[in-house]
């Protein structure tokens, strides 16, 4: 059963909702839905899917499969994709977030719109954020008569974080007007990036949410009265909302189960920034665990975080080289070398020959 709104809110408010500052979206596999919308976005607009695909490692079949699950890596690797296919254009997030509705969120979403109230999906919400795809740290606290929504930014690429910002907002907007049954009900939609999407996507948002987005502001933020939270929703069905608590509940502990150290370490590593590379004293902190015992687990696994890291940054080399609008030097740059001779001199270390001439 759910509980008690009042009380799970009180100790939530202000609080992570799901607490991405230690990494864990990496903790759990996830369902391959939000992948495939991304996907469908990409072919409608000419983009190369079986370029996102490959990126993914993944396959058609394996996205059609209600039975699969794929790692959070995997699916920011096709918004990389999708980025560098389409370009990494102010509002694209928005135009991705817009398409995400509570049937893209299975027992998750259903569980939502079938709750009393606004406050009550909430709360359901807090305890099953990994059912959701989220990459923002989101954090929820009241601001006057104003219900706030804060959206965190992961600690990945700058265009890859302003998309799955405004992607994770969009959806989260969408998600709000659907689980009300309203239209219009925000009182704010603020982003930190100073760059605006088009005035006809802005419109398009003002329509459907009620404000339009503004941009240059001190924190990602969506707002709402607070006198929506005490809404009893059109769809409420308690039978409902405890049948979708208890499978979300199985499902999260089972996705769970699934990851492995090792996956979690190169995963983390894959979505650094490029000029930022980690060390194992900050990967170790950010899965809550010791740094012997990190070595530990990755030893059982035959492996290391030396092993791992090179691992990655080969791999990054290997994809920033296949970009042919990017001089050697801009990859270097990127990648956070001081110049394109210590580039080279890694880059020989690990592929055995100059980049110049693997290109």
């Amino acid at each position: 059963m759910v509980a008690g709104a009042g009380s799970d809110l009180n100790v939530a408010r202000g609080q992570p909702l799901y607490d991405l500052g230690h990494m864990r979206f990496f903790d759990f596999t996830r369902s391959p839905a939000s992948a495939r919308l991304m996907l469908a976005f990409a072919e409608e607009r000419g983009a190369p899917v079986a370029a996102l695909l490959s990126a993914a490692g993944l396959s058609r079949a394996q996205l059609d499969d209600p039975h699969t699950d794929i790692t959070a890596l995997q699916e920011l690797r096709i918004a990389e994709r999708l980025l560098q296919a389409l370009g990494a254009a102010p509002g694209l997030g928005m135009e991705v977030g817009l398409r995400y509705s509570f049937s893209t969120y299975g027992i998750w979403g259903l569980g939502l719109v079938s709750s009393a109230t606004a406050a009550d999906a909430l709360s359901l919400a807090l305890r099953s954020m990994p059912l959701a795809y989220a990459f923002s740290l989101i954090a929820f606290h009241e601001d006057a008569d104003t219900a706030v929504l804060s959206f965190g930014e992961p600690d990945v690429s700058a265009g890859l974080r302003r998309f799955l910002v405004e992607r994770d907002m969009t959806a989260a907007a969408r998600l709000l007007h659907e689980t009300l049954g309203q239209t219009g009900v925000l009182t704010r939609f603020t982003l930190r990036s100073p760059e605006a999407a088009s005035p006809e996507l802005q419109e398009r948002i003002a329509r459907q949410f009620g404000v339009r987005p503004s941009h240059g502001a001190a924190a990602n933020t969506l707002g709402f009265e607070r006198r929506w939270l005490s809404q009893p929703l059109p769809q409420a069905n308690p039978l409902t909302v405890a049948v979708c608590e208890d499978a979300g509940a199985q499902l999260m502990a089972r996705r769970r189960a699934d990851q492995g150290v090792t996956e979690l370490v190169r995963g983390y590593l894959a979505v650094a920034p490029l000029d930022r590379t980690p060390d194992l004293p900050e990967v170790a902190r950010l899965l809550q665990l010791s740094e012997r015992t990190l070595k530990r687990r990755l030893q059982d696994d035959g492996t290391s975080f030396r092993a791992l890291l090179i691992d990655v940054r080969k791999q990054q080399a290997r994809e920033l080289l296949n970009n042919r609008a990017l001089s050697l030097s801009d990859i270097a740059e990127q990648m956070g070398f001081s110049d394109l001779s210590s580039f080279s001199q890694a880059f020989k270390r690990w592929f055995g020959v100059a980049p110049s001439r693997m290109r």
